[in-house]
């Protein structure tokens, strides 16, 4: 943060010297919070909405290519997790080069590679080719969302930061809408000029992205100070608002965040939770199918409506935790109801049970969401932030592998996902668990944030 202006420098200094009391910085007011969010998180949320829909658009995809190309449960279910792994090595150099270089630049960097790989889908034949451009697409998105976490503490003081993850993060279950109603549209391409609708699909939702990274290339200011669209006193007012935070973090963090006993726990509380989702995600279509023996476009339909009941839930949630400034119970009360809701899902044996269970579970995820990410930002800042941020989200993905694989092998092994299911219900158990041990270590640190 060394390029900001000579009144942040003061702040510092009169924060530094009663530090570590906790430092009031002044507020951003409504309108300068509202012109950045306008500004921000739509093309953040699109960027990031475009990214879940190409790591996760093989859920749809499988209902056509698992047949065509001979994959069992075991070889979807790893290659789906394969993405994670090489995401998770990459997180934390593609964070230190965000910092390094700048959001603009990198994002568009990152937003080009992984569109072309998410066309090259199209080409798998094999196993290994699978297994091949995962890895590969996993590797090229890396960074992009712990990014834009790094990048809102750059915009936005911790009292509002819940509200704007919580704005910003609707892309997840938005995407998830916006795939589920064109999946089916997609797929009955089949045919057409020799291509099946698995390969339309990777084709036409990989496009965006490619051409998204000239829109962020274009747009997106690395900073309040290269943003031209804000009047100097908003860029005075932002950074007055960040200043002294930046300085009370500095305290709470130490000198690195992978000392930190802090970051590793918020980095396990994510490996259980994205170990749940990209289990369940992955398996929708499918099971959903099973369930209902719906078509593919009333499952897509369905699973759009869920995105959109999600949207709702994220937002109210956030904005909700924010109104309060409490965080922990808006995670870890959504969290319990969804152990509760695929435990029950996974022996109802009736769909008119557990479909409406599952949709709930979904639900209940992007509840959680806004305040959980939100909390880590109260004690890291700066380069810390984009290493921390980055670890955090590095730990949770090997969830995003272990996930998907175990299910599939599960799946193979019992001949249906009613096992599967039963068992995510243990790590949202465990995701509660840890957010209470999480309560303890941060003490008061939610309240000073409020």
């Amino acid at each position: 943060m060394s390029d900001l202006p000579v009144t942040i420098s003061s702040a510092q200094n009169d924060a530094q010297t009663n530090a570590p009391e906790i430092f009031h910085a002044p507020a951003l007011c409504n309108s300068t919070a509202r012109k950045v969010t306008w500004r921000l998180i739509p093309l953040l949320s699109i960027g990031y909405a475009i990214a879940y829909i190409d790591r996760i658009n093989i859920s749809f995809a499988a209902l056509q290519m698992n047949r065509d190309l001979h994959f069992s449960a075991t070889v979807y279910g790893l290659g789906a997790g394969l993405f994670f792994l090489s995401y998770s090595a990459c997180e934390i150099p593609s964070n230190l080069m965000l910092h390094r270089i700048g959001a603009r630049r990198w994002m568009a960097r990152i937003l080009l590679t992984w569109g072309i790989l998410a066309m090259l889908m199209a080409r798998v034949r094999t196993p290994l080719e699978f297994y091949g451009l995962r890895l590969l697409l996993g590797a090229a998105e890396a960074g992009f969302f712990p990014g834009v976490l790094y990048y809102l503490t750059l915009w936005f003081p911790a009292g509002m930061r819940a509200r704007a993850i919580s704005r910003f993060y609707v892309a997840l279950p938005l995407s998830t809408a916006i795939m589920g109603s064109v999946a089916g549209a997609l797929l009955g391409m089949q045919g057409k000029a020799g291509l099946a609708g698995w390969q339309w699909l990777f084709l036409i939702e990989g496009l965006p992205a490619i051409l998204l990274s000239g829109v962020f290339l274009r747009f997106l200011p690395d900073r309040p100070a290269d943003a031209a669209w804000l009047q100097p006193q908003e860029r005075r007012e932002i950074d007055a608002a960040l200043a002294a935070e930046t300085v009370q973090a500095a305290f709470s963090a130490g000198n690195s965040p992978l000392r930190d006993a802090r970051v590793w726990l918020f980095g396990l509380a994510n490996t259980v939770m994205l170990a749940v989702l990209y289990a369940f995600t992955f398996s929708a279509p499918i099971l959903f199918t099973g369930l209902t023996h719906w078509s593919v476009r009333s499952v897509g339909n369905f699973i759009s409506a869920m995105g959109l009941v999600g949207v709702v839930a994220m937002v109210g949630n956030g904005w909700h935790s924010d109104r309060t400034g409490e965080r922990f119970w808006h995670a870890a009360i959504p969290g319990f109801l969804q152990a509760l809701a695929f435990l029950i899902a996974a022996f109802a044996h009736r769909a008119a049970i557990s479909v409406p269970l599952l949709a709930l579970a979904f639900v209940l995820f992007a509840a959680i969401q806004g305040p959980l990410l939100m909390l880590p930002t109260t004690f890291l800042n700066g380069r810390n932030a984009a290493v921390g941020l980055a670890t955090i989200n590095m730990v949770g993905m090997v969830g995003g592998f272990v996930g998907p694989s175990l299910m599939g092998v599960l799946r193979d092994w019992t001949g249906s996902y009613e096992l599967g299911l039963a068992l995510l219900a243990l790590p949202m158990i465990v995701f509660c668990v840890i957010l209470l041990a999480l309560r303890r270590m941060l003490g008061g640190r939610q309240a000073s944030v409020a």
